[in-house]
C-alpha cells in the first residue's frame, strides 16, 4: 500500500505538488537543465518528502524531469534527435485532433479561440515568452477538447510537457529587427505567428484539409527553430 493510500492528506498533497510542478514545466516556467531537488521542493511546499518523492516519481515517468544515476533531478535538456522525434509526434496528432473538433467547433468555440489569441498576442507585445506558452497552449487545448479523444490529449500533453523548458528557451532568445535602425540593433524577442488566425478561419470555413495544414505548420514552426 502506498504512502498516500494510507494517509489520503499524503494523497492531496502529492497532487498538489505534482499538478503545480506540472504545470510550471510545461508553461517553461523552469528553465532547461535546472538542478531540483527533493529537499528544495518540500520547503517551497511546505510539505514533508513524501508527497514531494511521489510527485517527482510521477513526474520523472512522464519525462517532465529527468533523473540521474546519482539522484540529481533536473528539468529535461533535449538533444535534436529528440526535439525531431517529438515535433513528429506533434505532426501526427496535433492536425487529428484538430480535425476531430471540427464538427464540434461552434461559434462560441471560436470566439473563445478569438480571445485566447488576442492574449497571446499580448504576450508577444510585451516579450513575456512564458505567458506566450501559457496561452498558446491554452489555444490548443481549449480547440482539443471538442475532438472529445481524451487518450489522444494526453499523449499531446505529454509532449507538450517535455518541451516546456526547451520552448522557453527558444522564444527567450529569439531576435527581432526593429521597425527602423541598423542590424546592430537586434534585439531578444518573439515573434507573432500568423498561423493561429488561419486555424480560426478553417474552423469558420470548415475546411478541414485547410485546418490540418495550418495546424501540422503552427505546431512545428518553433521546433523547426530549434534545429537550425
Amino acid at each position: 500500500m502506498s504512502a498516500s493510500a494510507r494517509n489520503p492528506d499524503s494523497g492531496a498533497q502529492h497532487e498538489r505538488v505534482y499538478r503545480s510542478l506540472r504545470r510550471q514545466i510545461m508553461h517553461g516556467e523552469i528553465p532547461p537543465g535546472t538542478a531540483l531537488t527533493l529537499r528544495g521542493i518540500a520547503a517551497q511546499f511546505a510539505l514533508s518528502m513524501t508527497p514531494v518523492r511521489e510527485a517527482a516519481r510521477r513526474l520523472v515517468a512522464e519525462g517532465a524531469l529527468t533523473l540521474s544515476s546519482s539522484g540529481r533531478l533536473a528539468s529535461p535538456e533535449l538533444s535534436d534527435d529528440r526535439i525531431e522525434e517529438l515535433s513528429a509526434l506533434r505532426a501526427l496528432l496535433e492536425p487529428e485532433l484538430a480535425a476531430r473538433a471540427l464538427p464540434r467547433a461552434y461559434p462560441a468555440l471560436i470566439d473563445r479561440l478569438y480571445a485566447i489569441n488576442a492574449t497571446a498576442e499580448q504576450m508577444i507585445l510585451r516579450q513575456d515568452a512564458t505567458g506566450y506558452i501559457r496561452s498558446n497552449l491554452e489555444f490548443h487545448r481549449t480547440l482539443y477538447l471538442r475532438a472529445q479523444a481524451p487518450a489522444m490529449l494526453a499523449m499531446v500533453e505529454t509532449v507538450w510537457l517535455q518541451l516546456g523548458p526547451t520552448m522557453r528557451a527558444l522564444y527567450s532568445s529569439l531576435t527581432t529587427f526593429p521597425k527602423s535602425g541598423p542590424q546592430s540593433s537586434l534585439r531578444p524577442g518573439l515573434r507573432r505567428p500568423g498561423h493561429h488566425r488561419a486555424i480560426i478561419a478553417a474552423l469558420k470555413s470548415a475546411d478541414e484539409a485547410q485546418l490540418r495544414t495550418a495546424t501540422k505548420s503552427d505546431v512545428t514552426q518553433g521546433l523547426r527553430m530549434l534545429m537550425v
